[in-house]
Order: structure tokens, then sequence, then C-alpha cells
């Protein structure tokens, strides 16, 4: 993505131009950094028409500049499109899984190690009270990232999850807690972005899928999902890691497990992205 098209998507994401002569506008464009307030010039070439979408933003008040709404606007936009929170949900009965070791490390430590390798900062765990609860707030503490846990008491796992909707504003990654992944993340969120659908499900391929949730694509949609079916006609399989808009809660009306409620719902929809991760994969516990 060049920098003059991210101005675009920031500044006219509902503009459409039709025939327009493009100009080269030359603009010095200043930027803080965090700690000396140091300002850099640059200079980018834009569209004629976008540069007046630009200027029309300036009210001499609030944004006194040209410079200042370039500034505002590419802010507000990488923030809304960046992934820095994730979910871990963790069933009470999988506490114990959460804490055996996968290669010589405990899960859950496996778990946020991999967000944090991939810019999270933020990790909600949602479980239930149990005798292991004191060991989980161990690993937690020792944390990469800030972690928190969340205790809910729940008929389902979107139920548990729907526990932390008050807390994410943007885009935001959930994991099963007690499956091991390890792939490119960033990409995963990239597709996600790209795609502006409300979810987006980690995939992989397996030749017993009768043990997972399967799905049926249509090029990168996932237009039916069905867990854990007794025949399935398709070995594509869900990988238990999802990325979700925030708008998903909208849809938990009568909802309480995402694999049997939501995701043939987000199907029927065309609202349900597919991913392959082509990483490692462990299921704790089978």
């Amino acid at each position: 993505m060049t920098f003059s098209y991210l101005i675009y998507k920031l500044f006219a994401s509902n503009y459409i131009l039709h025939n327009i002569k493009l100009y080269k506008v030359i603009l010095f464009t200043t930027f803080h950094t965090t700690i000396k307030m140091a300002k850099s010039k640059i200079a980018i070439s834009v569209d004629n028409s976008l540069l007046k979408l630009v200027d029309s933003k300036v009210d001499g008040s609030v944004i006194r500049s040209r410079s200042q709404a370039i500034e505002y606007f590419m802010k507000k936009g990488l923030q809304g499109q960046s992934v820095n929170v994730a979910v871990l949900l963790i069933k009470g009965e999988h506490q114990e899984n959460a804490l055996e070791d996968v290669k010589g490390i405990p899960l859950i430590r496996q778990q946020i190690n991999f967000f944090a390798n991939h810019g999270i900062n933020q990790l909600y765990v949602v479980t239930q009270h149990t005798k292991h609860m004191n060991q989980l707030l161990e690993e937690i503490s020792i944390s990469k990232i800030n972690a928190e846990i969340a205790e809910k008491q729940a008929k389902g796992n979107a139920e548990a999850l729907a526990s932390i909707k008050d807390k994410v504003k943007n885009s935001f990654i959930v994991m099963s807690g007690d499956t091991y992944n390890n792939f490119d993340l960033l990409k995963m969120i990239k597709k996600h972005t790209d795609s502006d659908k409300l979810a987006t499900m980690g995939l992989m391929t397996r030749e017993k899928a009768s043990s997972y949730g399967t799905a049926i694509m249509d090029g990168d949609l996932i237009i039916d999902f069905q867990e854990k079916p007794k025949h399935s006609s398709t070995n594509i399989v869900n990988a238990g890691i999802y990325v979700f808009k925030p708008e998903i809660f909208e849809l938990f009306n009568d909802v309480a497990s995402l694999e049997k409620d939501l995701f043939p719902k987000l199907a029927r929809m065309k609202q349900l992205v597919g991913y392959f991760t082509y990483g490692e994969y462990v299921h704790v516990g089978d």
C-alpha cells in the first residue's frame, strides 16, 4: 500500500473518482514523535481532488491546517485498523489443559507468547473459577503483555465472549483455550482487514474432518459451516482462531455457541471469510 493510497483511504473511503485529471501536489506533512514532539517533513504526491477534500476538513478551530488534518485522520484511521486485543476462551474443565506443557512450556504461556510476537498488547482470558485458578493467575502474572482474567459462568463460548464486549473497540482476536497455533497472525489480520467482513476464521485441512467444525468454501468465503458433522464432504476444518469486528456482538441474540450458532449464521450472511493458517496446530487434550 502506497502512502498516497493510505491517505486516500483515510479521507475518501466513500469518495468515488470519475475521470478526474490527476495533479501532482507536494505536501509537506508534519508528524509528532512521542517523546520530543519533533516534526519531520515528508513529500507525497496526491490527486488534486483528494487535496480539496483534505482542505475541506480544515475548520480553523479543531483542525487548523492541511498538515494537521492529514496527521489527525491518519492517526484516527490507523488506530481504527489496528488489532491489538486478543481473547482466550478457556472452559473451566479445560484449565488443566491450558497448564499442560507444549514443547516444554505451558500451553497458556505459548499462547501468550504467540500473541505478543504478533503485536497484541492486551489479553482477556475468559473462564470459570476452578481449583486451577491460582496457577492461571501465576502464568499471566509473568506475561509479556497486559493480561487479565474475566470469570464468567456461561452456557456456551459465545455467551462467555459477550462478557468482554464493552472492552473492545476495534477488531480483535479470539482463540480457543485448548489449542496451540503457531503461524503468521499478521497475515490473517491483513486478510480480515482487506475483506471487510464481520469475521475471519483460521482454517486447516484434516483427513478425519468429523472431529472438527467443517467449512464449505466459495472462493475466500465460508458459505456453510457445520460443527463436528457425522459425515463431511470437505476436509477443510476450523483451526480454533478468529478475527472479529466489534459489530459481531450485534448478532449474539439467541447465540450460545460460536460453532453451533454464530458461524452458521455468518456463513448464511456471507460475512465469514476463511484464512488457511499453514502453521503448527495442536489440540491439547486429544
